[in-house]
């Protein structure tokens, strides 16, 4: 039986919203119709979500062809940036891949950029871990629908997602698979659900949901 954790990135193996202000805020600067500068407020409010809905709620104030040009120059900037800078990893993440990779096939679906998986992988040289992934760009669907491709590509028999938003919850309901929150990224979801409230909790709880 082939068995899968697919994961989410941002809130639930690092931390990146740092390095995304600081390349975010290297194209604004030099922008005279831009009123609104990147903070940490701004990107944690916002991950997880897809291109558009960052664009449509971060430049709001400004004509729909101007959000798209902004957004594009950010997002092509941060996968730049953050393949040389990287973010913040959760402690223990790499053990904890390690030790999973041993017994479980692992993936990544996230509501990101094309090149933002990569970028990830680049940065922290974590990609020798992962089977598949993909990106909202790189198939213009929703999570719920990339979680699905992602478990039907693979030839999945049994898995789990762990992420750490009420996007990824319902994302996760919607693809019918299980869902685990990482409580200690920058989520809420339904009180009761299964959680871990650190990612070294995950190769236990994996073994629980999905055998060994």
């Amino acid at each position: 039986m082939k068995k899968g954790i697919i994961f989410d990135l941002d809130g639930t193996l690092w931390d990146s919203s740092l390095a995304v202000v600081d390349a975010w805020n290297d194209i604004l600067k030099d922008e005279p119709d831009v009123s609104r500068k990147a903070d940490i407020y701004w990107m944690q409010r916002l991950m997880g979500k897809t291109m558009t809905d960052i664009e449509d709620e971060f430049f709001d104030y400004l004509p729909k062809e101007r959000r798209r040009v902004l957004m594009k120059a950010c997002l092509d900037h941060e996968n730049e940036y953050i393949a040389v800078h990287g973010g913040v990893l959760f402690d223990g993440v790499e053990d904890v891949l390690k030790e999973l990779k041993k017994t479980y096939c692992l993936f990544i679906v996230s509501n990101c950029q094309r090149d933002y998986i990569p970028s990830f992988y680049t940065a922290h040289g974590l990609g020798k871990y992962f089977d598949d992934y993909e990106e909202f760009e790189r198939t213009g669907k929703v999570k719920a629908d990339n979680i699905r491709l992602v478990f039907e590509r693979n030839g999945l028999d049994r898995a789990f997602y762990i992420g750490d938003t009420m996007g990824d919850y319902n994302s996760t309901m919607e693809a019918g698979l299980p869902f685990l929150h990482a409580a200690y990224g920058f989520g809420k979801v339904p009180e009761g659900t299964m959680h871990i409230n650190d990612i070294r909790e995950l190769p236990k709880k994996a073994e629980e949901i999905l055998g060994i």
